[in-house]
């Protein structure tokens, strides 16, 4: 007697939006343990690593890669029976298995007998999926030319294309697809399909430049001395205390003490009123390499302290670099900073706006450079620590008056800190 389960998709992993299958982590006939990740799926925010609710044997893969999937739905089958009844469901559930196992490697037979090495090596059939089949059957593959990345070492369809890509570039193909060939020059090129991602990212831009938000940009200058000082003082206390003290904590902290000054800045357009949100929830644009940007969310920043902040800033940080914020994470956002700065722009304008939201701070690289300073009323030139720092804003909502008002705001926090 076997007993299945139905792996189904919380509806709490979601956060009220829809999920794409990216990579499946084991395949029918594999023995999961509880907990263990089975599937990575993503959202148009973030990625869901889903594990497994029992220990068994995964019986049958219902959302395929590449399928969008809502709370409520199935992923996958698994068998938490005994053991005979675990092997016998899956045999029963893949007649083919049994005789796939047996039967002579044909891609292994094909391979030339100049490659004795692959040839002695030991069948990696087993651990195909039927995606995997096809590209090595499509382009003449062995598979014990590739090293699996997956559970017990499973070939992925991304080993495979990696292996085909990594060999296109390492030698010529004398048979060229014309619908590659860019110009006469013979430039080839390929496509990387986007991810669910990386389209939310760029629906989210275009309508929130081009159809929702006349977009409009104040600049200002910023020395960053005062800060750097209290940052060395601190900084390795703090981190002893498991707490990154990051420039970031404090433009935090400072945009908070702005917006108490600027409530406007802090708030939602609607047709008919201008919502002011009362509490100061802060999203940091984190880039995730060149797979896209999140934006995980900082709760209540203007009754936390510096060091509060910075723990807060390094969990987010580490969750968003290792794929792991939640939806929860990335929600509740009232106003928004980009430290485009760390990645050498001086200036970038406009920053997007995240909507609904109706103003984003964009802070700049920092450089030293001289400047004019009145000492002993006299203008001197002495170096400082320099960045510029930009405010786009909705100009439905907002104007020039209320945006320099909250950029003054915040440069004087940063240049007269520590604040109170």
């Amino acid at each position: 007697m076997t007993d299945l389960m139905h792996i189904i998709l919380q509806a709490e992993q979601l956060e009220g939006t829809q999920a794409t299958v990216a990579h499946w982590l084991v395949a029918p006939g594999d023995k999961v343990k509880k907990d263990q990740p089975i599937v990575d799926l993503e959202t148009d925010k973030v990625a869901i690593e889903v594990t497994a609710p029992e220990d068994g044997t995964i019986v049958e893969i219902i959302a395929e890669v590449g399928k969008t999937i809502s709370a409520g739905g199935e992923l996958a089958t698994l068998n938490t029976a005994a053991e005979t009844d675990l092997e016998v469901t899956y045999r029963n559930s893949n007649p083919s298995s049994t005789a796939e196992h047996n039967e002579p490697n044909q891609l292994s037979d094909a391979v030339s007998s100049s490659e004795p090495s692959l040839i002695n090596n030991k069948s990696k059939k087993h651990l195909l999926g039927p995606a995997v089949k096809r590209l090595l059957g499509q382009h003449d593959i062995s598979p014990q030319a590739i090293n699996g990345s997956g559970q017990n070492d499973r070939i992925t369809k991304k080993d495979v294309q990696q292996y085909i890509e990594t060999a296109a570039h390492s030698q010529p193909s004398l048979e060229v697809d014309s619908a590659s060939i860019i110009d006469q020059s013979g430039n080839f090129s390929h496509k990387v399909p986007h991810s669910p991602m990386r389209k939310a990212i760029a629906n989210h831009m275009v309508d929130s430049l081009l159809n929702t938000s006349p977009h409009v940009t104040s600049i200002f200058e910023m020395d960053l001395s005062a800060i750097i000082a209290h940052r060395s003082a601190r900084k390795l206390g703090y981190l002893d205390a498991g707490a990154n003290l990051t420039f970031t904590a404090y433009f935090l902290i400072a945009s908070a003490r702005a917006i108490e000054q600027v409530p406007e800045i802090n708030s939602q357009f609607h047709s008919d009123a201008l919502e002011i949100f009362k509490q100061i929830n802060i999203g940091v644009g984190t880039a995730l390499a060149d797979k896209g940007l999140v934006v995980p969310v900082v709760k209540d920043v203007a009754h936390k302290g510096l060091f509060q902040l910075a723990k807060d800033l390094t969990e987010q940080t580490e969750k968003a670099r290792n794929r792991q914020l939640t939806g929860n994470d990335m929600q509740g956002g009232t106003f928004t900073i980009s430290n485009y700065g760390v990645s050498g722009s001086l200036i970038a304008t406009p920053i997007i706006i995240n909507q609904p939201q109706v103003a984003i701070l964009g802070v700049g690289k920092m450089e030293k450079r001289v400047v004019v300073r009145s000492i002993n009323s006299e203008d001197q030139m002495v170096i400082k620590p320099m960045c510029y720092v930009s405010l786009s804003i909705d100009h439905r909502a907002l104007d020039a008056h209320q945006t320099n008002q909250f950029l003054a705001a915040f440069v004087s926090e940063i240049e007269n800190w520590p604040a109170q």
